[in-house]
This record gives structure tokens, C-alpha cells and sequence, in this order.
């Protein structure tokens, strides 16, 4: 079970506002990708030299991924290539510009939203969660005097995810989405959920990925400016890099055109697990930790400028890129973390949200960099690490 997510690890409430309809499909429509796949022959255009990135998508869609789409920017050369359908049923091709749910590639976004308030004056990182949402966690098992917010930006601050809340996860567990899939929630709700269970460990002596971390931070960004955090984050980062493809959704369930469908086993792991279109729900249940939608060019823009250092001053780009060891094979900065490849480290973030799995692979230093989008979310993650090992490993 692995959703809004970071790299594989468990990972990004108002009136229900309406109850929807879910398509169900089962088992034995995935392979309808592979031959979907095969009438609609991959495509791809612009920078010569990457038809083992292509290969790594076609294999992607040969092992039962219904679509994936993908681009890379080397330098002032970019290349896209899709493989795979966008839906099942209509059997329609995915093409580069579609948009997608990102899941907890937006923890990267929240984060560069904290540091640039930083670099502005309104916080500093070293600020308690208690200075800036006092009684948020009054009567649990946390100290919030002694959570700072870059502990809940690197997932040292011991908060128990929200993900791993039984009494949140069954609500979307299989045919149970079908009746809560339009649920809104606040984040404060979220947090409640979350911090009823008791602290992994003390804060700053251990690690552990944690959407609730990013509940908090998108929590303390309103405290700090006034603003909700949607307006936060358009201000700071999608204008100033006119990233006019990217979306903060808030409540709305639906994502602008054009888009894929997003297929979900639903945290159902058993192999005859039904696969549902989970194409529209409520995002206010991933928030700050994993609600944003975006496309393939958006992701990379927004990647190279962050990586480049034209986002944030030199103090805070170099806490961005501080990272602790997870102890998994990989470290974790402020809202980013290292992939280790055969042939070095890259930088970056993966996503992974109902139906959809995302994630941004960039050198150090932003020039080259990978964004990829599948539209489900139960193929082998091993797949899509070598999608970005035939790109950067060539």
C-alpha cells in the first residue's frame, strides 16, 4: 500500500458532498493494454538517442501498465515519448501533454513554499510546529514544542502517516471508494486521524516518510501568510515560473483536459483484485502532501529551475538539498531525495496517488532531467527505475 508516496515506502473532514459512480474492471482487462499497446505503436519525438528510455516504456506497458507518457530536457533538447493507452475502454493512445495527479511529487512544491517564506522572513525552519499551530496536537502523544518544521519537511519529526491509519484507508479500500471517493476533508481532521496514534520515535532520532509531516507544513504555510495554501504555492512558485499547466485542486474532483484515466487496485493487494477507474475523487484527502496535478513539461520546468538554483537563495537550497540517511538505499532532503542509479545520483521526487504514479529524476544541477507518469498504480516499481536508468545511463 503505498499512495501520495515517496519511493515505495508506505507513504502524499467536511460534508461528503456527493456520492459517484466507479467503472470496474476487472482482472481480466489489464492485458487489453498490452494489446491496446500494439495498435497504438509507441511514439515519440524531438532529441535523437533515447530509444532505450523508449524500450523501458514499451516493457512498462508489456507488463501491465495500461499507458505511460514521458519527457526529458537535456541542456536546450527535449524529447517525449508515450506508450500505452489513456483509457481502456476506448482504447484511445496517451499523448505528452495530458495532465495527471502528481501524488507526493507535491511535497517538493510545499516545501520550496516553505523555504522561500523562509528566505522572506515569515519563518524560519528551526520554528516549532507549536509557534505556528498552537493546540494542533494538544491531548496526543506529541510534543509539539519539539517538532521543528524542517523535521516535518525531511520526515525526522516521528509523526505517524496518515496512510497507515486503518480507520482512513478503509474508507477507500476497494468498493468502499465508490461510496467516499467525493469525501472532503480538512487537514486539521487528517492530522486528528493521524496523531491519535502514538510517535513513531522522538523528533531528530529516527526517520520515517509521513504524509501527516506534509498535512502540517501545507498547516503552518496559511499560519505564516495568511493565504490558503493553493494560493500560497501559485505565488511563490507556479506564477513566477509560469507553470500554466499546473493545478492546486482543492476540492474539485476532476482534472483539466486532456487527461488519461487512472486505473487503482484501491489497497487490495490480492492478485484477483477488481481495477478501478479512479479518474475523480476528492484530493483534499492527500492536501499539502499530495493533491497537486501537472504535466510531463510542467514538472521538468518546475525540476530544472529548483535544481538549477533559480528558485531559492544559496541558504536555503543548500538545506533543500541537506539529506538524511533513510536507512533504504537513499537520502531525503526537504521535500526531495536521491535516486541511486548504475551510473551516479540523481535528485528528485516520486509520487503516487490513486491510480496514478508520477515521479521527476534531474542531475545535481538541474540540466538534464526525466519526468514520467503511469496511469495506474500496481505495476512493479523496479520497471519504472529502469525507465530512468535507460535515460540518464545511456
Amino acid at each position: 500500500m503505498s499512495q501520495f508516496s515517496a519511493p515505495r515506502v508506505v507513504h502524499g473532514f467536511r460534508t461528503t458532498v456527493g456520492l459517484g459512480v466507479a467503472v470496474v474492471v476487472t482482472m481480466a482487462s489489464v492485458p487489453m493494454s498490452a494489446a491496446a499497446a500494439r495498435q497504438h505503436p509507441p511514439s515519440w519525438s524531438g532529441d535523437p538517442g533515447h530509444a532505450a528510455t523508449a524500450a523501458a516504456l514499451e516493457e512498462l506497458v508489456a507488463q501491465g501498465t495500461p499507458g505511460v507518457v514521458a519527457r526529458a530536457d537535456l541542456g536546450r533538447r527535449s524529447w517525449q515519448g508515450s506508450a500505452g493507452v489513456a483509457d481502456l475502454d476506448r482504447n484511445r493512445p496517451r499523448v505528452p501533454a495530458e495532465h495527471f495527479r502528481i501524488g507526493s511529487v507535491t511535497k517538493t512544491f510545499t516545501a520550496v513554499t516553505v523555504l522561500a517564506l523562509e528566505a522572506e522572513g515569515h519563518l524560519s525552519l528551526q520554528d516549532s510546529v507549536e509557534e505556528w499551530l498552537p493546540g494542533t496536537l494538544d491531548d496526543t502523544g506529541y510534543d509539539a514544542r519539539r517538532i521543528s518544521i524542517r523535521q516535518l519537511l525531511n520526515h525526522t519529526s516521528g509523526i505517524f502517516d496518515i496512510l497507515q491509519a486503518r480507520e482512513f484507508v478503509e474508507r477507500y479500500r476497494g468498493p468502499a471508494f465508490l461510496e467516499h471517493r467525493y469525501d472532503s476533508w480538512t487537514p486539521e481532521s487528517l492530522v486528528e486521524i493521524a496523531t491519535a496514534y502514538p510517535p513513531l520515535f522522538a523528533p531528530g532520532t529516527g526517520w520515517s516518510y509521513s504524509n501527516t509531516n506534509y498535512l502540517l507544513a501545507g498547516m503552518i504555510i496559511e499560519a505564516a501568510t495568511g493565504e490558503s495554501y493553493a494560493d500560497a504555492v501559485r505565488t511563490r512558485v507556479l506564477r513566477p515560473l509560469q507553470l500554466h499547466e499546473t493545478v492546486v485542486p482543492g476540492f474539485s474532483p476532476t482534472l483539466p483536459e486532456p487527461h488519461a484515466r487512472a486505473y487503482s487496485r484501491l489497497f487490495v493487494d490480492a492478485p484477483d483484485a477488481k481495477i478501478y477507474d479512479a479518474t475523480e475523487f476528492n484530493p483534499s484527502l492527500a492536501g499539502a502532501a499530495g493533491e497537486i496535478i501537472s504535466t510531463t513539461r510542467d514538472l521538468n520546468r518546475f525540476f530544472r529551475a529548483l535544481f538549477a538554483g533559480r528558485i531559492l537563495p544559496a541558504a536555503q537550497q543548500r538545506a533543500l538539498l541537506t539529506g538524511v540517511d533513510t536507512g533504504r538505499g537513499y537520502h531525503y532532503g526537504l521535500g526531495v531525495r536521491t535516486y541511486q542509479l548504475p551510473c551516479g545520483t540523481r535528485w528528485g521526487h516520486d509520487g503516487d496517488i490513486l491510480g496514478s504514479v508520477a515521479r521527476t529524476v534531474s542531475t545535481a544541477d538541474g540540466r538534464h532531467v526525466l519526468s514520467v507518469n503511469a496511469n495506474d498504480n500496481w505495476h512493479d516499481d523496479d520497471l519504472m527505475t529502469e525507465v530512468f536508468t535507460a535515460e540518464f545511463c545511456r
